[in-house]
Parts: C-alpha cells; sequence; structure tokens
C-alpha cells in the first residue's frame, strides 16, 4: 500500500473514530459507508483495520497514553489529538504488524497539523515520544 493510501486511511479512522464519540449509537461500519464510493478498498481496508484495532484495544491504549502524559488526563485531550495518539499507539504497539515508532509519530504529527490546533503536533510529538521511550 502506497504511503498516501495509509495516510488516507489513518485521516479517515480519525474521521470515523472522531464522529463515534459524538454519536455512539450509529455503528463505525455507517461512517466508513459514505467513503465507499469515493476512496480506494485498500484505504477503507486499512481505516477499518485502524477502528476496530483502536476500539478493541481502547482501554490498554488509553493507559499507555496516560502513562507518558503528566499533565492531561486522556479524557481533558482535545478529541483530534487523543484519537490522533490513539491510532498511533495501536499502529506502534498492537497492531498484528506494528509500524516504526518514527514513521507512526510522524504520521500522527503531520495528521495533527492539519486537523488540530496550532500546538496539536508538538503535543502529539512529544506525547507519543514519551510513548515510545516507555517501551
Amino acid at each position: 500500500m502506497k504511503l498516501t493510501a495509509r495516510r488516507q486511511a489513518r485521516e479517515l479512522a480519525l474521521q470515523v473514530l472522531f464522529q463515534t464519540e459524538f454519536a455512539p449509537q450509529i455503528s463505525y461500519q455507517t461512517f466508513l459507508e459514505v467513503f465507499e464510493q469515493s476512496l480506494d478498498p485498500e484505504v477503507i481496508s486499512y481505516a477499518d483495520l485502524l477502528v476496530t484495532g483502536v476500539q478493541a484495544q481502547k482501554s490498554a491504549i488509553d493507559s499507555k497514553i496516560q502513562a507518558s502524559s503528566a499533565h492531561w488526563k486522556v479524557e481533558r485531550m482535545a478529541t483530534i489529538d487523543r484519537n490522533i495518539l490513539r491510532i498511533a499507539v495501536y499502529e506502534m504497539r498492537f497492531a498484528s504488524e506494528p509500524i516504526k515508532e518514527n514513521i507512526a509519530i510522524n504520521e500522527a504529527v503531520e495528521i495533527a497539523k492539519k486537523y488540530g490546533t496550532s500546538d496539536s503536533g508538538s503535543f502529539v510529538n512529544g506525547l507519543l515520544d514519551q510513548v515510545g521511550k516507555a517501551h
């Protein structure tokens, strides 16, 4: 899968995870179906893998994030930042084929710069660096 397809999948997974926090009564598949016609099947497939993985490992992922965050409770983090962190920690620590930390961190930072606040990139970078060091 090309890097751009993976990035698209991560961005789609972020959007789906974000939506499911605000509308948990709607299945995540419903959100993915909205994009099926406009995105490559491999993008949808990897986004699906990310969303199901994050949801299945959510408490373990949040524990790793919390252990690396001295000043912020996970539930108090911005919704975008929290879900970017969850995707990256899943890919680094819980995926069946984990990706290298530097790649996961770089991808998360780039997505945070695009979707988060002006501080999101550095926040995500610092926190994921701590998760990496805690391994």
